[in-house]
Parts: C-alpha cells; sequence; structure tokens
C-alpha cells in the first residue's frame, strides 16, 4: 500500500513537467528550425522527431533563461535588457552578440524615425 502510493506521488511529480510542455502549441517553430539545422549540416528535410526535440530543447532553454532573468529582474521590480546581459555575461560569443543586435535594433529605431520625420516633412512641402 506505501509503494503504489509512493508510486503515485512520484508519477504525479513526473507527469506536471509534461502537463505543462504538452500545454503549449508544438511544432510552431518547425520550419525555422529545419531551416536553422540544415544551416548547420542537417539535411534539408530533417525526421520530424528530430525537429520537435531540438524544438522541446530550444523553447526549455529559453524558458530557464527567461526564469533565471526574471528571477535577477525581480530583484529591482522590473526586467530588463540588462538582466538578460548579466546571465551572459561570462559567455564573450553570446554576449558580443547580444551587444551587436542591440546596437543593430537601436540603429533601425533611429533610421525609422528619422525616415517618418523625412516623410513628414515630404508630405508637409506638398501641401
Amino acid at each position: 500500500m506505501n509503494a503504489s502510493s509512493s508510486g503515485k506521488a512520484r508519477g504525479s511529480s513526473s507527469s506536471q513537467p509534461s502537463e505543462s510542455s504538452s500545454k503549449r502549441k508544438r511544432g510552431i517553430f518547425q520550419k525555422e528550425l529545419q531551416h536553422m539545422m540544415y544551416g548547420f549540416g542537417d539535411d534539408p528535410n530533417p525526421l520530424p522527431e528530430t525537429v520537435a526535440l531540438v524544438e522541446d530543447i530550444v523553447v526549455e532553454y529559453v524558458t530557464d533563461f527567461a526564469h533565471k532573468a526574471q528571477d535577477i529582474g525581480s530583484k529591482r521590480g522590473k526586467l530588463s535588457v540588462e538582466d538578460f546581459l548579466y546571465l551572459v555575461r561570462k559567455d564573450a560569443p553570446k554576449l558580443n552578440r547580444c551587444k551587436e543586435l542591440l546596437s543593430m535594433q537601436e540603429e533601425l529605431k533611429q533610421a525609422r524615425k528619422a525616415f517618418d520625420v523625412d516623410e513628414e516633412k515630404l508630405a508637409a512641402s506638398l501641401d
């Protein structure tokens, strides 16, 4: 009787992660992952099981990463980009890539702003 009750406890705790992972929509990154896998040397059409496994790994990694950043950000009361940079601070390639992407994002934001201003000036001059 004790063995069955302890087995139920173990079964319920091990079923919780699978329940939470089954709640998310699977396959939403399938095409992107297939292209990335091919870019890194895999077959152009990898097995669906392989893509599903890679997707599970990626989603778990990103979720854990976001939770760690949220734990860091909760000390200040909000989540910020610096929380993510703090987590990758010891991994130079990741840190450099993050900084490069943030820099490109800022450049695009400024270019869009300049384009909007120029468009408004052009519309005003035509009136």
